[in-house]
């Protein structure tokens, strides 16, 4: 040591129990908020976490599938990775639709189970699962920790994968004799995520394709957005006049009431951008998988070698080249691609009129549709509940930043199609089409952003599979909007029933409770809506309700059951087989 430097104290170490040592890690890595359903498996990290009350939050949800769609919700919301801790065998398997959705997203999420004593392992003791099988093929990493001075390690590695290159779940078990094992171990550093960036000869090579293209689209999707590389983006495709789509459940990275957006590729696309993107000589995609929503079950980029000029961004190297042989290949996180292309401009007028067309077709596309009767011809009389009519009027009241959540259904159509998202941050959904996620996503992001409105779109078959979250909503102040579609049946099965097998209906219709005194139940509003004219004094009502009290509010939606889609009806569905 120099004479004169600086001399650092490095504190003391002390023995601390395995729970204590894995709150503090928490800490360590930026750790502010914890979903979960307490459980007496790892009742040692909940005292550990005990000293921590102040600045990390448990939210105590009500199963654990829920839980696990806040999670998911939170990081998107934040951008920082969700955090879940569920008790081992039932609260583990209960979890698991929420992992999987978050793999399929790439959702950054540190999972961790209460596991067994190491004692009783391998014996099939009460509750014990071997999670590196159960979790393989749904998490980035799964792992368990056999000792309790490893814990800043695996924590670590954990934040680490869950963050860097294509982000997703990880998963820790926790044997319940390490938790409450002593160690002398030293905190480990906070987690770095590392991205990838486009290089010199890359972004030549993109240049070279821009400027040779006649007919260029840019697509967007995926995660791994920020703020300023949604702006880098922007600015590339105005400098360049490109039309912009999201993929699908994506349409938040993208402004929609922006000139260049033009709608976004997936269930329900618009026939006229599914025949722009078969038609397009360069395809730009960033950030999504192109899997098979984004892609129309993969028709509209042909396998493994599309007829256009492909050029794939993503942040996992491996996901690269895994389905389509794209032109040219960019391994490269969202910010650093986005600032790449930020200042590129290439001088073409080639494609000069194609966002102003594109454009026309998008805004033709959100106008109401007409409803087709099953001789084809369109319906003599409207339905007394217009769906088309009720997004309209939310978008007029709710302001333009409200948090759009919802679940998975025919539902849904009304939002995706309809509801102009002004920019990120405010969709919260999931790709894998797991029904249950839009109230627990819900009562995430009213948690998460109190000072943000909040409406989930839920059907009443979708709604019920996670409602019970409404009792975490009010247990923590979150004010959120529930608008349910009640059509008494699963919807979208329905329709796949009916055009497969007509009129042989079994197994899809639903018995409801009432939606509107549920949501009383929990302290929160109910309003039924029938007719169109009662949907706007409703929904005027429930944001104040929900605003003031903060408390859920519900609107049930008596939905004609004829209503399966924008365009056409149960029947017409039907006819059309026969």
């Amino acid at each position: 040591m120099r004479t004169g430097a600086p001399v650092t104290a490095t504190p003391a170490l002390i023995a601390r129990p395995g729970g204590q040592i894995l709150a503090d890690a928490l800490a360590v890595h930026g750790v502010d908020t914890v979903f979960g359903v307490p459980g007496e498996s790892y009742l040692a990290v909940l005292d550990g976490l005990y000293p921590h009350r102040d600045s990390i939050r448990f939210v105590i949800c009500r199963q654990e599938g829920g839980a696990a769609f806040m999670a998911d919700a939170y990081a998107k919301l934040t951008g920082k990775p969700g955090v879940l801790m569920v008790t081992r065998g039932p609260g583990a398997t209960n979890a698991s639709i929420g992992i999987h959705a978050a793999f399929q997203d790439s959702v950054p999420m540190v999972v961790f189970v209460g596991q067994v004593g190491t004692d009783f392992m391998d014996r099939e003791a009460f509750q014990e699962v071997d999670y590196r099988r159960m979790f393989g093929q749904m998490a980035k990493w799964v792992a368990q920790i056999d000792r309790a001075d490893r814990i800043p390690e695996y924590v670590a590695h954990a934040f680490q994968a869950a963050t860097s290159g294509r982000m997703g779940p990880v998963v820790l078990a926790l044997p319940e004799d390490m938790l409450v094992q002593q160690a002398t171990v030293a905190d480990a550093r906070p987690h770095s995520p590392v991205r990838a960036s486009p290089g010199p000869a890359q972004l030549g090579s993109f240049r070279g394709m821009l400027a040779a293209a006649q007919r260029p689209l840019l697509m967007l999707g995926g995660t791994g957005w920020t703020r300023q590389a949604c702006d880098d983006i922007r600015a590339f495709a105005e400098t360049n006049r490109l039309p912009v789509t999201c993929a699908f459940r994506y349409q938040d990275l993208f402004d929609n009431r922006h000139p260049n957006y033009v709608g976004d590729v997936g269930i329900g696309i618009n026939p006229k951008l599914a025949a722009r993107v078969k038609e397009s000589d360069l395809v730009i995609a960033i950030g999504p998988r192109l899997g098979e929503m984004t892609t129309s079950g993969y028709t509209l980029l042909a396998v493994p070698r599309p007829v256009q000029k492909l050029v794939h961004v993503h942040a996992g190297v491996d996901e690269l080249g895994t389905v389509y042989q794209a032109d040219l290949m960019i391994a490269s996180g969202m910010p650093e691609i986005a600032a790449a292309l930020r200042e590129m401009k290439v001088e073409s007028t080639a494609w000069a009129a194609s966002v102003g067309d594109a454009r026309a077709q998008y805004e033709a596309w959100q106008r109401q549709p007409p409803i087709y009767t099953p001789a084809g011809d369109k319906a003599a009389e409207a339905p007394a509940l217009n769906l088309w009519e009720m997004v309209q009027t939310l978008e007029r009241v709710a302001p333009a930043d409200t948090i759009i959540t919802n679940g998975a259904g025919n539902f849904a159509t009304w939002a995706h199609r309809f509801w102009r998202y002004a920019g990120l941050r405010t969709q919260l959904s999931t790709t894998s089409g797991a029904m249950g996620y839009g109230v627990p996503a819900a009562v995430a992001a009213a948690i998460a952003a109190p000072d943000r409105t909040v409406v989930c779109f839920a059907g009443d078959g979708d709604f019920l599979m996670n409602g019970q979250e409404l009792a975490t909503a009010a247990q923590y102040d979150g004010a959120l909007v529930v608008i349910v579609f009640n059509n008494g049946m699963y919807g979208t099965i329905r329709m796949h029933q009916e055009r497969e097998y007509p009129a042989r209906v079994l197994g899809t219709a639903l018995a409801n409770p009432d939606f509107a005194k549920y949501g009383e139940a929990f302290g929160g509003f109910g309003a039924h809506v029938a007719r169109t004219e009662e949907f706007e004094p409703a929904l005027k009502a429930a944001l104040d309700y929900a605003r003031e009290n903060r408390r859920p509010a519900i609107i049930e939606l008596k939905v004609d059951p004829q209503a399966i889609t924008p365009n056409l009806t149960l029947e017409a569905i039907r006819s059309a087989k026969r």
